[in-house]
């Protein structure tokens, strides 16, 4: 579902992250439905953790924020089902920490995530060899598992990834966390190459995305390109009446 989500319409696909329950919770799932109508093939739902370790300071404090308003692995999996009720019909890939799925147990997140309507799962710190466990459960459930890679991947690593991914590869664009920063493709345009010789599954750029700029750029090479901290920054200081069409504007500035 979500690899052809991706590639349909043959145009760079528009992938938001959101830290669940960010800005707030009582918004949240209208501004899920909203991104969706503003373009977003798919949306990355971030899991709060309190120690976020690929992030930089604007996701870190949109996980602080959302810990504050009682968010936690369960919730995120209600909030997803009760946005399935409400009518968010486009693929949900939750990310997290390996600790968000152990603590709840792996077997039972990833029935629990399916149940929900979760579509794919990413697992920011858990390195692709000591991923098996997860990659199993997440098989069973069919729900697709998204690797990273980084620019400086190894070619056994590149390798092993091509094989076991299923929705859509995640190339990171920089070394180091995530944020709005200016940033040149060279390093990941030849990861997304060397990764397109070896699997058809799409391939999405991230970390460091911040305008229609760096979405066309990625387009030349890539087949989508996620956006978190530029989305975030921009609803960090909304009142609650102007999240929606902030979140809006944003995205269809993307597309």
């Amino acid at each position: 579902m979500i690899s052809n989500t991706i590639k349909a319409n043959n145009k760079t696909a528009i992938i938001p992250f959101i830290t669940c329950g960010y800005p707030d919770v009582k918004n949240f799932i209208k501004l899920l439905i909203s991104i969706e109508k503003s373009g977003a093939s798919v949306i990355e739902i971030g899991m709060p953790n309190s120690d976020p370790l690929a992030e930089g300071l604007t996701i870190q404090y949109s996980s602080s924020i959302a810990i504050q308003n009682g968010i936690n692995t369960q919730k995120c999996l209600e909030i997803v089902s009760k946005a399935r009720d409400e009518g968010l019909s486009i693929p949900v890939v939750l990310m997290g920490y390996y600790n968000n799925v152990l603590a709840y147990d792996i077997k039972k997140f990833c029935r629990d995530a399916k149940n929900s309507g979760v579509n794919g799962l990413i697992v920011a710190d858990l390195p692709i060899f000591e991923a098996s466990p997860i990659i199993e459960e997440t098989e069973k459930n069919d729900i697709s598992y998204v690797p990273l890679l980084s620019v400086n991947s190894s070619k056994e690593i590149i390798e092993s990834v091509s094989k076991i991914a299923t929705g859509f590869i995640y190339c990171v664009s920089v070394l180091g966390i995530t944020g709005e920063r200016k940033i040149t493709f060279d390093r990941v345009q030849k990861l997304v190459e060397t990764v397109k010789k070896l699997t058809d599954i799409p391939v999405a750029v991230g970390f460091g995305v911040s305008d229609k700029s760096d979405v066309e750029n990625i387009g030349k090479f890539a087949d989508a390109a996620i956006i978190g901290s530029a989305l975030i920054n921009r609803l960090k200081n909304c009142k609650n009446d102007n999240i929606i069409k902030t979140a809006e504007s944003f995205i269809e500035s993307l597309v």
